[in-house]
Order: C-alpha cells, then sequence, then structure tokens
C-alpha cells in the first residue's frame, strides 16, 4: 500500500482497518490478553521562496504503524513504517517478545471499555488542497513580493513559504474498538527583514487553517509580516525594572500552556509540577476559566476521539480561578488513582474565557509596561514554576506603545504570574490548540542594561 495514497480515502481507511484488526488477530493468537493498534498515511507539500527564487521544494510522504500488547500487567511496543503484511507481522511478534521479558506494571493496560468512543462525531476537519508545486510556488512568491514592495526599509527576507498536509489516522484495540479520521492543515507565512548594520530587525506573519479558502491572502500575509518588521526599527534597550506586561495573543497560548503542562497527569504522579495536587485550589484569577471544546468544527484542535480511542468530551478545566481536575491518559488516571479525561496524546481546544477588551483597552488599563511579541530561549522549570526568558517587544507609556525594545528578560514565577492576570484581550488567536487573547500580567522583573 502506497503511503500517498490517500485520493481514494475511504478506500485508504478500510485498507489500514483491516492491517489493524489482522494484527490484533495476530497478538491474540500469540498469547497478548489484549493489544492495541495504531495505523497512519500522511502526505504533504512545503515550498519556500526567497528573494523570488525557490529555495526549496519539499514532497512529504509518511506511514507508520505501531503496535501495543499487554501479557496481563506487562507491556511491550513495536512500530514500522512498513505497511507490507509480512513487516506487520514482524512488528507485533516483536512487542509480543518485548512485553514477556518486561516488568509487571498494575496501571499497564487499555482504557476501560465504557471509555471508547461511541459513535464519534464528524468535525469536518478534511479539506484537501488540490494546489500543484507551480501553484505553491506562486503563491509564496506573491506573499513574499508584498512584504518586499511594502516599504523601502524592508531590506532583506528570509522567504514566503507555503505548506499545505493531509493526514490519516486509525486506531483500533482489542475492546472491539475501530475509529480513524482525516484531517488536513495548510499555512501561508512570510519572514522579512528591515534595516542596516546593528539596527537589524526581523518578524514575521503567518495564517493556519483546516481549509485553504479561508486562509488569509498572500498579499496580506506579506505586508503584515511587513508592518510588524518595520513598527520594530529602532528598539532600544531598558534598565531593569518591575512592571505589568501584556504577552499578546500569539503568545499568551505558549504562556497558558505552561499550566496545562503542569496539570498533566504525568508531571503529577512523577511529583514534577509547581502545581502539584492543586486540584481544588486557586490557580488563576477568579474572573477567568479555561475550557476545553474538543468538538469545534474545522479548529486546528479538535479530535472526536484520543490517541486510545477514548471518546472526548467538553469540560471545564479551571473554573473561576479554581483547577477543576487534571489533563490524563489512562495510564496517568491510574497512577492517580483517578479516570481518564480523553486527553492521550494532548489537551483539545482550550479556550480563555474572561472579561475580554480590546487591546487598546488592555494597553490603557497597564498604563506604563511592556508589551512583549517575541520570546526567545526556554528558561522556564515545570518543577518550581520559575520562568526567565529574552524577550522583545514595546515599552507603554501613558497607555500607549512608545518606542520598541529589545534585549531584555522576563522573569518571575508561573504560580505567582497566573494569579497576577489583571485582563484578557478579546483578539483571541485561533491558530493553536489553547485559544486565548492577549493577557495582562500586574506584574513581572525585567532585566536589561
Amino acid at each position: 500500500m502506497s503511503s500517498s495514497d490517500l485520493s481514494d480515502l475511504e478506500a485508504a481507511r478500510a485498507r489500514l482497518e483491516a492491517l489493524a484488526e489482522d494484527a490484533l488477530a495476530r497478538a491474540r493468537k500469540g498469547g497478548a490478553s489484549a493489544a492495541e493498534v495504531g495505523a497512519s498515511l500522511a502526505g504533504g507539500l512545503s515550498v519556500t521562496v526567497r528573494k523570488g527564487e525557490v529555495e526549496t521544494l519539499e514532497h512529504q510522504r509518511d506511514r507508520g504503524f505501531s503496535v501495543t500488547v499487554y501479557f496481563g500487567q506487562r507491556k511491550g511496543s513495536a512500530s514500522t513504517s512498513d505497511l507490507a503484511p509480512r513487516a506487520i507481522e514482524e512488528t507485533v511478534d516483536k512487542a509480543c517478545t518485548i512485553a514477556r521479558y518486561t516488568a509487571e506494571d498494575a496501571c499497564a493496560g487499555l482504557p476501560d471499555p465504557e471509555c471508547m468512543a461511541v459513535d464519534p462525531p464528524d468535525l469536518d476537519l478534511d479539506h484537501p488542497w488540490h494546489i500543484d508545486p507551480d501553484q505553491a510556488v506562486a503563491l509564496a512568491r506573491d506573499c513574499e513580493a508584498a512584504g518586499l514592495q511594502a516599504d523601502a526599509r524592508i531590506t532583506n527576507t528570509e522567504g514566503g513559504s507555503l505548506s499545505s498536509h493531509r493526514g490519516l489516522r486509525v486506531y483500533a484495540n482489542t475492546h472491539g474498538f475501530s475509529g480513524g479520521y482525516a484531517s488536513t492543515s495548510h499555512s501561508l507565512s512570510c519572514a522579512l527583514i528591515a534595516g542596516k548594520g546593528d539596527q537589524m530587525q526581523r518578524d514575521y506573519w503567518y495564517t493556519l487553517s483546516r481549509c485553504a479558502d479561508v486562509l488569509e491572502s498572500p498579499e496580506a500575509v506579506g505586508r503584515r509580516a511587513a508592518e510588524r518588521t518595520l513598527r520594530r526599527l529602532g528598539a532600544r534597550k531598558l534598565a531593569t525594572r518591575s512592571v505589568p506586561v501584556i504577552f499578546v495573543a500569539e503568545l499568551a497560548r505558549g504562556f497558558l500552556g505552561h499550566l496545562v503542562g503542569a496539570v498533566k497527569g504525568g508531571a503529577q504522579y512523577r511529583k514534577a509540577s509547581f502545581l502539584l495536587d492543586a486540584a481544588g485550589t486557586q490557580v488563576l484569577p477568579d474572573w477567568m476559566s479555561l475550557e476545553e471544546r474538543p468538538h469545534v468544527e474545522r479548529a486546528i484542535g479538535s479530535a472526536p476521539f484520543d490517541a486510545e480511542g477514548v471518546a472526548t468530551h467538553d469540560r471545564v478545566l479551571v473554573a473561576a480561578g479554581v483547577l477543576q481536575g487534571y489533563v490524563l491518559s489512562s495510564y496517568s488516571a491510574r497512577r492517580l488513582g483517578l479516570r481518564t479525561t480523553g486527553n492521550a496524546g494532548g489537551i483539545h481546544n482550550l479556550r480563555v474565557l474572561g472579561d475580554g477588551r480590546d487591546f487598546d483597552a488592555l494597553l490603557r488599563q497597564m498604563g506604563r509596561g511592556l508589551v512583549v511579541t517575541e520570546l526567545m530561549g526556554q528558561g522556564v522549570n515545570g518543577v518550581t514554576g520559575d520562568y526567565s526568558r529574552g524577550a522583545s517587544g514595546f515599552w507603554v507609556e501613558g497607555g500607549e506603545i512608545a518606542h520598541p525594545v529589545h534585549e531584555v528578560t522576563i522573569a518571575g514565577n508561573l504560580k505567582d504570574l497566573y494569579l497576577d492576570i489583571q485582563a484578557i484581550g478579546s483578539d483571541v488567536d485561533t491558530r493553536g490548540v489553547i485559544q486565548s487573547g492577549s493577557l495582562l500580567v500586574g506584574r513581572m522583573t525585567v532585566a536589561g542594561d
């Protein structure tokens, strides 16, 4: 079976399901008390144009087949990228061999049968873009050209890029569950450089969607990249101080992502979290909530079931600032004496709820402080919550942007910073799994000269 054969989606899905059922039967025959299979096909096209010339043009074709077997509480896993029947048989046999020699783990095993997805919904995630390389190059070239032509101060480019990907995933286990769905992801981006010498600045913009029809136009992406780059010219350093900080929407989701990481089951049962045993306690201001909505049609983070075939469902993770529970797979849930939350593989469309206001209102509320538009480095300690990252953005005086800022470090402790969130913006960024507007934090240390 060719990994590129996604043109007949139903036939491809039927074939993967048949291979999965054969693998489960072989695992049973080999002595496994339970087994699960994940199979996937994926393909895509990526192109980058720099100064009007094609820099990269890639066709991606991927396939995968993973088998996990259980001999009681003993677990073995093996995988292959070869979907030939003989290769799959060998993969099952290897998983069985591994399981016979592993130690027993009381928490190992399939999800509880009653947790499996029954009649999972169609979330309209599959919108293939029938675009050929010449068309892709033309769109990337138009995107870059729009940015370069926006202003004479744009002096260089890192290129315009287009990508289009489509994948099919099938999961099956010996509970009798078998399900699969296809999904697509398309994007267009541009990165530009303005200024000369030691005054050069770089920025970018991108558009992302399941459906190519709703992407921003190449010209709009290029112009937005140019605007963002130009506004960074004349950036200054700051003296060290303690001030309010706004994380713009596209960075706010990463800032909140550290909270999600801290309440994942793995971090909790390993006791490696700054929010250890925090369920039932206040972790955000009382006006703020986080809700997971996995069944939003066409959304980037939507899924009808998780990586274990467990049904996904709406849930409130944080209500009025209080953490309601953790983000759990079947295994991590058992380690904690709890039940899976349908989050094997991650969170699904986590929405930040609060009294959103427009960005100018956030600036006025802040009065004087730093707007962060770019973060650098990985200075986040998930155990202690200590947070320290390089940053750039804009200095605000009298509720208005005064000048761009670069080469500073922002720092604090996440546990305190989350409780010190003062406001949320209405400028929600829907391009990620966590969807938030800009966030105003009451006070952080900004280290500069």
